[in-house]
């Protein structure tokens, strides 16, 4: 028993990457905290000198969704913060196409980690989904034009804030046209009493 176990762990070990290798994503669209870039996979360079092959490599992609022994997934979401969330979709054609959502984490505490969902479809399968450290995310990341420090704070869109100043503009333009409509209405009798009837004048 314990032989037929080695044995099925040392095929397991050739096998699995050998399957995530041919049907690897030919396409990752990367956005997040004011980054957006597209990479594809192109004719010449074989897949793991690409650049998808190389993030695909770093984020974890492959144990993550398929499996790998031995398996490099974490147990649980690494302690510690983790800075903004980037999120990459995988296209990965495998007789129909399967869209794979992986978060990612370059600047967390630590070192950079991905994370993705368990249950998405792929391979006739689901993912197998989990966290997964690897620092060297974050400088392929970086080659691919993401910044080497993280983003501050403001440098994004402030949603809550623009909500604030709009409901502060719709209340400031109802307070005018209030505050018009009374002016109106306390120069309206003394309009009409300096006016004369028709043909009192001489």
């Amino acid at each position: 028993m314990i032989r037929l176990t080695l044995a099925a762990a040392a095929v397991a070990a050739l096998v699995l990457p050998g399957l995530a290798a041919a049907k690897e994503p030919t396409h990752a669209t990367i956005s997040g905290a004011g980054f957006h870039k597209t990479i594809s996979m192109r004719e010449g360079p074989d897949y793991s000198s690409s650049a998808i092959g190389r993030l695909s490599t770093d984020s974890g992609f492959f144990p993550s969704a398929v499996g790998q022994s031995p398996d490099p997934m974490l147990h649980a979401r690494p302690a510690g913060p983790l800075g903004p969330r980037y999120r990459i979709v995988w296209t990965v054609p495998a007789g129909e196409t399967h869209l794979i959502t992986q978060d990612v984490y370059p600047y967390a505490k630590g070192g950079a980690v991905a994370y993705t969902r368990p249950g998405q479809p792929i391979f006739s399968s689901t993912t197998i989904g989990g966290w997964y450290r690897n620092p060297a995310l974050k400088r392929t990341l970086v080659s691919l034009g993401l910044p080497a420090t993280a983003p501050s704070a403001g440098s994004g869109t402030n949603y809550a804030l623009v909500a604030v100043l709009a409901a502060a503009a719709v209340l400031a333009a109802g307070a005018l046209l209030v505050l018009v409509r009374r002016q109106r209405g306390q120069r309206s009798p003394s309009t009409s009493s300096t006016e004369f009837p028709a043909g009192s004048r001489t």
